[in-house]
């Protein structure tokens, strides 16, 4: 079994067509179909199933996946520890982040990144700050941007604390409370709010405020990226409560000062044993020295 026949397994299982996997590959599409099907008669089952109109994993195809992925994995982490080894950086770097990330201008840092390591590619995923420390844990993204109520830390991951911050209320321009210069959690628990998904870091740390001063609320909308949420605020559906530090990228609404707003605190998060040179070169362009992250 070859590394070369996982690959385009992989390739055909990820673009569900042996003519998009060649392309990806850059070899004839014969060459890849002749390849998959050697593995195949290796494997002594099949790992498609082939239609005219469709190619999809059998079962045999699916439970082979998983570990196809995790041996080409290992053999680019090899391949990056060797470079490392005499000066180079090479492999990928995979980045995860919260939609509302501030502390940390990311595109400028991998800007600064790409110039000093152009070998290295880099993959992007955005999601909330839970998902994305197992995800990191598990090595399946090397360093992640997280945004925690004050009562929590990240979990199974070395963490560095990047910032701490407050939360603004957001509403739109036209809003009765546009001209406020400051409002409290109980006038604000009477309106229709736009929040992040029941569960995540983001919506715990405006849940725990308002329970903790004796206060329900009305969450309307629930949507998973800060700038949608926006965009509703901004059509008069209801108001919302974000990091002051991310607000600024807004438009269109207004933002207004909470006397007892919630606080949030931003880490940036890597695997305690599993860092690939890529991540260790990353997180010094960011000026963390890759020894902290155990406190």
């Amino acid at each position: 079994m070859e590394l070369q026949q996982m690959r385009y397994v992989v390739a055909v299982a990820e673009t569900n067509s042996f003519t998009r996997a060649a392309e990806r590959c850059h070899v004839v599409q014969s060459a890849l179909s002749h390849q998959v099907a050697r593995l195949e008669q290796e494997l002594g089952a099949r790992l498609f199933e082939r239609t005219s109109r469709r190619v999809r994993l059998t079962p045999a195809g699916a439970a082979f996946l998983p570990a196809a992925r995790q041996c080409l994995d290992a053999a680019e982490r090899a391949a990056a520890e060797v470079a490392a080894a005499v000066g180079e950086v090479r492999g990928r770097l995979a980045v995860g982040l919260i939609p509302t990330v501030a502390a940390v201008d990311v595109p400028a840092a991998l800007r600064d990144f790409r110039g000093r390591y152009p070998h290295v590619r880099i993959g992007l995923r955005v999601g909330a700050s839970e998902d994305l420390a197992k995800q990191v844990e598990q090595g399946v993204i090397d360093v992640a941007f997280l945004g925690l109520p004050t009562t929590a830390r990240p979990q199974g991951v070395a963490a560095h604390e990047l910032a701490r911050g407050r939360l603004v209320a957001v509403v739109a321009p036209d809003h009765p409370l546009a001209d406020e210069p400051t409002v409290d959690l109980r006038r604000l628990s009477s309106e229709v709010f736009v929040d992040l998904p029941a569960g995540t870091a983001g919506r715990i740390q405006s849940d725990q405020a308002f329970t903790a001063a004796g206060l329900s609320r009305d969450v309307a909308f629930e949507v998973t990226t800060a700038d949608f949420m926006a965009r509703l605020v901004g059509q008069g559906l209801g108001i919302a409560m974000l990091p002051a530090a991310y607000v600024p990228q807004l438009t269109g609404v207004t933002t207004i000062e909470v006397s007892d707003a919630p606080a949030r605190v931003e880490y940036v998060v890597w695997n305690r044993v599993g860092r690939t040179p890529a991540a260790t070169a990353f997180l010094t362009v960011l000026d963390i020295p890759a020894a902290l992250g155990t406190e």
